[in-house]
C-alpha cells in the first residue's frame, strides 16, 4: 500500500506488511520511543477507503475537512483549503533521529558515546538550515533582536537592561548600552532602531546618531511595528500608542492612543491597511490604519495571544493555548478562522521568512525550549531548533541568515542551506 501521500513529517516507518494487522506505537505517538528496532508502526495508519471496511472519511486527521465542507470564502484571499495539506511528499523535510532530545552530557562536553549516543549532539534537526555561530554576553533572556537595513551591526536587547551591538563580520560585541530598564522589544525600520523599555521608547538613528526618547507608554513596551508612516507601541496597560516622525523638527510626535484591550498588548503586525494587536486578554483587535478605530475583535483564542503575523492574504496568530490559527477574510470583510494548527506546548512567538529556495517558512517557538520550522501552507515540519531555555526572539537577517535569542541570554546565528545542485555526468 502506498502511503507516501499520507506521511507525517519526521515519521519513522515501522515493519512492512498489511496495515490492518499492525498497531501504531503508543510511545512513538507520545514522542519518546527509544526501541531499535520497534515492532510497532512509527506512522499513522492510512484512512479507510470507500468500499473497504468502513465508510469513507471526509475528515483529515491533521488538516482541513474536505473542500465541500468548508464555509464559503472570498475567492480573492487565495485557496484556504490548502492549509495543513501536503502534496507530493516532504518537499524539503527529512526523517530525523528518533530521540529529539539534546544530550545533556554533550552540552557539558563529556558524552562518551559519540555517534552511538541515542540523544542529539546538535542544537537542531533537519537539513534545511545549519548553525553558524554563538553570540555570548547577555545575562538574561534576549527579548529583542534588530538589524537595520544596510548596516553591518546587529542589535540585541535583554532583560539584563542592556542593548548589545555586534559586528556582523567578526561576530564580536563592539558596544554595550545600559538602559536602566528591561528591554521589552526591539524594532528596526530604515536607519532607525527602536527599543521598548518601561515607560519609554528609545529611538536611535544609526546614520545621524540621533538619540530620542518617546514618552507616553505606561509600563513596559512589549511590541512595536511601523505602518502608514506611524510607529505603534503596545504597552503593559493595554494601550497602543502611535507617533509620526516630523522631518522639520526631527522628532516623533504623538498621533493617537488606541484603547480597547483590557490587559497588556504583547504583539503587533501591520497588513492589508490594518493594524492587528494580540493581547494578554486573549483577544486580537483589528484596527483601521486610516481611522485608527477598532473594526473587529477576534476572541477564538483561550489564552494569551503571544504573536501575530501576516502571510500572503492571511493573518496567523499563536497563543499559550497551544494553537496557531489562520484567519481569512469572508465576503463581508471580517476575519474568520480557516485553519487551526495544534501543538503540544504553548506557543511563544512566530516568525515568517523564506528559505534558500524562496519557499515560505514559519518558525514557531514553543515553551518546551524548541522552535519548530514549518513549510507554509502545509505545516510540514522541516526541522527543529533546541535551546537551554525558551526562545523569545527570532529575527531575519540578510543573505539567508536568521537569529534566535533564548532565556539564557544566548543569541544563535543560523543559515538556510542551499539546495545541492546536480552534477553533470
Amino acid at each position: 500500500m502506498d502511503v507516501e501521500g499520507n506521511k507525517r513529517v519526521f515519521q519513522r516507518l515501522g515493519p512492512s506488511g498489511d496495515s490492518k494487522h499492525q498497531k501504531v506505537c503508543y510511545h512513538w505517538r507520545a514522542g519518546n520511543c527509544y526501541r531499535f528496532p520497534c515492532p510497532y508502526l512509527h506512522r499513522e495508519l492510512p484512512a479507510p477507503q470507500p468500499g473497504n471496511n468502513g465508510p469513507a472519511s471526509s475528515k483529515r486527521p491533521h488538516g482541513f475537512a474536505d473542500d465541500q465542507q468548508m464555509p464559503r470564502r472570498n475567492p480573492n484571499v487565495g485557496n484556504s483549503s490548502s492549509w495543513g495539506r501536503v502534496y507530493g511528499g516532504p518537499a524539503g523535510g527529512r526523517n530525523v533521529k528518533k530521540t529529539e532530545k539534546v544530550c545533556n552530557y554533550w552540552v557539558q562536553g563529556n558524552c562518551h558515546y559519540g555517534d552511538k549516543c541515542r540523544f542529539l549532539h546538535s542544537w537542531s534537526t533537519g537539513d534545511s538550515f545549519s548553525f553558524l555561530t554563538l553570540l555570548e554576553g547577555h545575562q538574561k533572556v534576549v527579548s529583542g533582536i534588530a538589524m537595520p537595513s544596510g548596516s553591518d551591526k546587529l542589535y540585541t536587547g535583554s532583560k539584563d537592561e542592556t542593548v548589545r551591538v555586534w559586528d556582523c563580520q567578526s561576530g564580536q560585541c563592539v558596544g554595550v548600552i545600559n538602559l536602566g530598564g528591561e528591554v521589552g522589544c526591539m524594532l528596526s525600520e530604515g536607519p532607525w532602531v527602536f527599543v521598548g523599555a518601561p515607560n519609554v521608547v528609545k529611538a536611535w538613528n544609526i546614520q545621524t546618531v540621533a538619540d530620542l526618547s518617546l514618552s507616553g507608554p505606561v509600563g513596559q513596551v512589549y511590541a512595536m511595528v511601523v505602518g502608514n508612516d506611524m510607529l505603534f507601541a503596545g504597552t503593559q496597560d493595554g494601550s497602543i500608542l502611535a507617533w509620526r516622525f516630523n522631518a522639520a523638527t526631527s522628532c516623533f510626535e504623538p498621533v493617537a492612543t488606541l484603547k480597547g484591550h483590557t490587559l497588556a498588548v504583547v504583539s503587533l503586525v501591520v497588513g492589508a491597511n490594518r493594524l492587528y494587536s494580540g493581547s494578554m486578554d486573549n483577544s486580537i483587535r483589528v484596527w483601521s490604519l486610516e481611522t485608527l478605530q477598532c473594526v473587529q475583535t477576534l476572541t477564538e483564542h483561550t489564552s494569551v495571544v503571544m504573536s501575530v503575523l501576516c502571510w500572503d492574504q492571511f493573518l496567523l496568530s499563536c497563543s499559550l493555548d497551544k494553537t496557531i490559527k489562520v484567519w481569512a477574510a469572508t465576503d463581508s470583510g471580517n476575519l474568520e478562522v480557516t485553519y487551526t494548527h495544534n501543538e503540544e506546548h504553548g506557543i511563544l512567538t512566530l516568525c515568517g521568512m523564506h528559505d534558500s529556495e524562496a519557499k515560505p517558512v514559519l518558525l514557531c517557538s514553543c515553551n518546551d525550549n524548541s522552535v519548530r520550522v514549518y513549510d507554509l501552507p502545509s505545516f510540514l515540519e522541516r526541522g527543529k531548533i533546541f535551546a537551554k531555555q525558551e526562545v523569545r526572539s527570532i529575527q531575519m537577517g540578510p543573505g539567508g541568515v536568521f537569529f534566535t535569542g533564548d532565556g539564557t541570554g544566548l543569541v544563535k546565528v543560523w543559515q538556510w542551506s542551499a539546495k545541492p545542485t546536480a552534477t553533470a555526468r
